[in-house]
């Protein structure tokens, strides 16, 4: 840009001095020398790296004036670092901690329009408008600015994994502010993680701040925040465009999901937990519908995995024949429900894991010896915000009671399997059959064409799935080869 046209944009974004601003920048050209010149024309500084990825074309024109303070804040922080490098001290702790409290202020808050959801292409967090009854409350909105950029000592903070607890770096956006039961809490959003501060109603000194990851939210993902929880549950804010609101118990796959009270500004009445201790008589889920105005009859189930966002639990079924590969579909439907009926339970080794979603995958069914009736192979993938992934590979059969636990086959974690960068798996467990008879049982999904097992038992059978004879918990490994004479380690060899 020519200097007259820096001039201008500066003054336009209220700049005290434009010319003197500019004279600075030709002070520091690549030309001349010295630290300070050197580190601001390095790549990290470079202001086309910095804009070539916008987080949101809705709301760039609400931030201008944001951006410009954070250029500023950049810049007395390269100005910084290089007198740090010539010799000089730091600004202490107590003056960085002032600097990043005074950062944003209430009135810098971006707030969506209340519509905004049902007019862009775009349907995440950013379509949220901001709600609550104290929503412009700026004594409480500061606080919790203050908290997130510097949380003061005494502060409970608590990290979804791998999430930093850095301050935002332009404004964040207001998603709540108001009374949840027995608390008072503040909901933002800075494009790719969300903040929670809460206090207690009667006072702030007992505050609490959590942060995690949620980059990439999408219509089921963003769906859902939890506000607050406690022995009656979880109160969570639903979003804009969530039309229907109801509670299921995933171990009671025939019983109908019953309506969840909802207030005007989107807050549910409190969840009931699962029920607690080595006991699992019952594990609640949202079911939530979507408005009409995004996509038609479109439900979808959430998990509470107490985190600040619940899990989507999403179903494949068994492949058919002539049909291509299944993908990912709303864990809905009957078959969807019998399936995670049998794995409800397992939820709960997944912890608060910054869980992101879960996938069951109905992957192979078998004919069981000695009539022993059929079982089904599931391949449960639970996907992290950060990336990685881990599953449970399971078992069950016809003769188990409809919520009857799967029996765990096998677990991997850090692993693309069951994903749809790994789209071939193999496993493999002894089974008791109802005559009393071991058998060593293998299975894999579509692409398998043979099975070898060898170790207690040994045996080679064309085809997805293998029974053979075997002695009292054997111990085997088993190698899938696939249709493209690919060799494949099945997961849980014993």
């Amino acid at each position: 840009m020519s200097e007259e046209a820096v001039h201008d944009l500066l003054q336009a974004a209220g700049v005290a001095d434009p010319a003197a601003a500019v004279r600075t920048a030709d002070s520091l050209g690549a030309g001349q020398a010295g630290p300070t010149a050197a580190l601001l024309s390095a790549q990290e500084f470079d202001a086309c790296v910095l804009q070539a990825g916008p987080t949101d074309l809705l709301r760039r024109s609400r931030r201008v004036r944001a951006a410009w303070g954070a250029a500023a804040v950049a810049l007395a922080a390269a100005t910084t670092l290089a007198m740090t490098a010539a010799g000089d001290t730091a600004p202490g702790p107590s003056t960085a901690a002032s600097a990043a409290d005074a950062a944003f202020r209430p009135a810098d808050l971006v707030r969506t329009p209340a519509q905004a959801w049902d007019d862009t292409s775009r349907v995440d967090f950013t379509a949220w408008p901001a709600r609550g009854s104290r929503s412009h409350d700026d004594a409480l909105l500061g606080r919790a600015l203050a908290t997130w950029a510097h949380p003061p000592t005494g502060t409970r903070v608590r990290l979804a994994p791998a999430t930093t607890a850095a301050a935002p770096t332009t404004a964040p956006q207001l998603l709540y502010a108001g009374d949840v039961a027995d608390r008072t809490v503040v909901l933002l959003y800075d494009g790719t993680r969300l903040a929670r501060y809460s206090e207690t109603r009667s006072s702030a000194q007992a505050a609490e701040l959590s942060v995690a990851r949620t980059d990439d939210a999408d219509l089921t993902t963003a769906a859902a925040v939890s506000l607050a929880s406690d022995k009656g549950g979880a109160r969570y804010l639903l979003a804009p465009w969530i039309s229907e609101a109801s509670i299921r118990d995933l171990l009671r796959p025939d019983v109908l999901a019953r309506p969840l009270r909802t207030a005007k500004d989107g807050v549910t009445q409190p969840v009931p937990p699962a029920s607690a201790g080595h006991g699992c008589e019952n594990r609640p889920v949202l079911q939530l519908r979507s408005s009409s105005r995004i996509v038609e009859k479109h439900s979808f189930l959430l998990a509470d995995r107490g985190g600040l966002s619940p899990a989507h639990l999403t179903y494949v079924p068994l492949p058919g024949k002539g049909r291509p590969p299944g993908r990912p579909r709303e864990a809905t439907g009957s078959a969807a429900l019998v399936a995670w009926g049998h794995l409800a339970c397992a939820l709960d080794s997944l912890g608060d894991a910054g869980v992101r979603s879960v996938n069951a995958w109905d992957f192979a069914e078998q004919d069981l010896p000695d009539s022993g009736g059929t079982a089904v192979w599931t391949c449960a993938r639970a996907d992290t915000w950060s990336g990685p992934g881990e599953v449970t590979v399971t078992l069950r059969t016809s003769r188990d009671t409809p919520t009857a636990p799967a029996r765990t086959v096998a677990r991997a974690r850090s692993t693309a399997a069951c994903s749809r960068f790994g789209q071939n798996v193999a496993a493999t467990t002894g089974w008791r059959s109802p005559r009393g008879h071991w058998y060593v049982l293998a299975a894999g999904s579509r692409a398998v064409t043979r099975l070898s097992v060898s170790g207690d038992a040994s045996a080679t059978k064309e085809g997805r799935t293998l029974d053979a004879p075997a002695s009292h918990r054997p111990r085997t490994q088993v190698r899938a080869t696939l249709s493209t004479g690919e060799q494949l380690n099945a997961l849980g060899s014993q």
